[in-house]
């Protein structure tokens, strides 16, 4: 196994809820155990599935795991107070692009809490504009948005933990 190798089971590990994984391949032995390993925060168990092949192939059992259902987050802000008989601008229009975390880390609004958010409901932001913070280990990575067009929604809570891929904000195009 190389080192390719390990970074994409690493990869393929963060994206689950599995918190702790083993795999033994002859003399090579690898234990991989997520930041919620010692936290004892309770994970969805894990069933072993094991797979027949030619007896010149290694073999490995994998743990499988059925996802959670996905969760709404309600929006951080909203750029003005909206009355009832109006409708929401999500509702106006479904053409929104979203912004995604290209990792996985902690998602901060702002450089420090006494600081201003990078970018809020409201905000016109161009391609390469800082939106946001997404801390992992121990790193603080300033994420530049790949769009340009006009925040409607903050889709996670600021401090909150996010995954790979996973949408931060949704931008109006248009707006």
């Amino acid at each position: 196994m190389n080192n390719k190798d390990i970074q994409d089971l690493i990869k393929l590990i963060n994206k689950t809820d599995i918190s702790e994984f083993k795999l033994r391949e002859g003399d090579f032995e690898i234990t991989i155990r997520t930041k919620d390993y010692h936290k004892g925060k309770p994970v969805l168990p894990a069933t072993q599935q094991v797979i027949s092949v030619p007896a010149s192939a290694p073999v490995a059992a994998m743990p499988t795991y059925q996802a959670p259902p996905p969760v709404e987050v309600a929006a951080v802000e909203t750029a003005a107070p909206v009355e009832a008989s109006t409708p929401t601008p999500a509702a106006k229009n479904t053409n929104y692009i979203e912004v995604k975390s290209p990792i996985v880390g902690t998602f901060y609004r702002s450089s420090a809490p006494e600081k201003p958010v990078y970018a809020k409901v409201g905000d016109r932001i161009e391609v390469g504009d800082i939106v946001c913070i997404v801390e992992a280990m121990k790193l603080f990575n300033e994420i530049e948005s790949e769009v340009s067009g006009t925040i409607v929604k903050v889709l996670i809570e600021d401090a909150s933990p996010v995954e790979y891929d996973q949408p931060l904000f949704l931008v109006d195009p248009n707006g």
